[in-house]
């Protein structure tokens, strides 16, 4: 009963996690061009760091000095981390927002393809089934050769890569470090990047309503990164992972609510592919994470 009642708070914490990072997206989109992407990405990042430090220091984050491989892996996913606020905030700004969230669900499927080929981690018949599977409904998404393709959803993409190269360098980093010593690093060089960049745009006056969106778009990333630590607390990740994609759910009411868009058939099944295919994976790594346990169990009770 506890187990269930972790889980059910973790779906929860999941469900409120996506639903905080997509509204603080739709908020950067409803900006669109009214400010520069680097104006807002340093007075978000600024409110952002500022929190991070403050939750990391409450949990004894900073007291552990990374090691040399460590600060290295947490420099790339950093750059990684840049890369993928611009593309996909470029990308965001400039197609639906249900589109381009659909695109990012590749991200557990791209991991896990990275991992096989980096990594050398073993990937069976099923995953790579589903892999290809998502890569076909990526494609019935950005529908190539049609006057749907853009230049923006080539950004949309290589946010994907981003997102991706950030993630596989996230899983070499030593177990013992905090998390939140990641998380820190990576906000800070965005904060810096985007002020480096900031440097040759001028920067924007904001009224009443800009003032209020990007309140809005800082205090929810504030909240998606207070529920990604409780998530990380609480229940069994292969249960709360798949939870995950209900960020597309918001993202096309959102869309629907607020800009009116009705996205193309065939990016709804795209986007109902891609879903499938990463849920089946997350469904099937936590299959063999169990079946490892059981036999690491088994061994361990042979030996007594």
């Amino acid at each position: 009963m506890n187990r269930f009642s972790d889980n059910g708070r973790g779906m929860l914490l999941m469900i409120g996690n996506t639903a905080a990072f997509t509204f603080s997206d739709a908020c950067v989109k409803a900006i669109g061009s009214d400010l520069p992407l680097s104006q807002i990405l340093v007075l978000r990042g600024i409110v952002a760091s500022l929190f991070i430090a403050f939750l990391a220091l409450r949990l004894g984050a900073l007291r552990h000095r990374p090691s040399g491989a460590d600060a290295l892996l947490m420099l790339l996913r950093g750059v990684a981390e840049c890369g993928s606020a611009y593309f996909f905030l470029t990308a965001l700004r400039n197609m639906p927002l249900a589109n381009a969230t659909a695109l990012l669900q590749m991200v557990p499927l791209t991991v896990t393809l990275g991992s096989a080929v980096f990594f050398g981690e073993p990937v069976g018949w099923r995953r790579w089934l589903a892999i290809a599977g998502g890569f076909f409904g990526m494609l019935l998404i950005v529908r190539p050769g049609t006057e749907g393709f853009t230049a923006f959803s080539v950004y949309a993409l290589l946010a994907v890569g981003a997102v991706t190269l950030r993630d596989l360098a996230t899983r070499r980093v030593s177990p013992s470090l905090p998390s939140m010593q990641v998380t820190l690093s990576s906000a800070v060089l965005v904060m810096l990047f985007a002020a480096g960049w900031s440097l040759g745009e001028d920067w924007q006056p904001l009224d009443a309503r800009l003032s209020l969106l990007m309140l809005g778009t800082s205090l929810l990333i504030i909240a998606g990164y207070t529920l990604s630590v409780m998530v990380m607390r609480v229940g069994e990740v292969g249960f709360i992972a798949p939870f995950r994609y209900t960020g597309l759910l918001w993202a096309l009411l959102l869309g629907l609510v607020i800009w009116g868009e009705l996205p193309h058939p065939m990016t709804l099944l795209g986007a109902a592919v891609i879903v499938g295919m990463g849920s089946f994976t997350l469904w099937r790594e936590r299959q063999l994470r169990r079946a490892g346990g059981l036999q690491l169990a088994g061994a361990k009770t042979r030996r007594t």
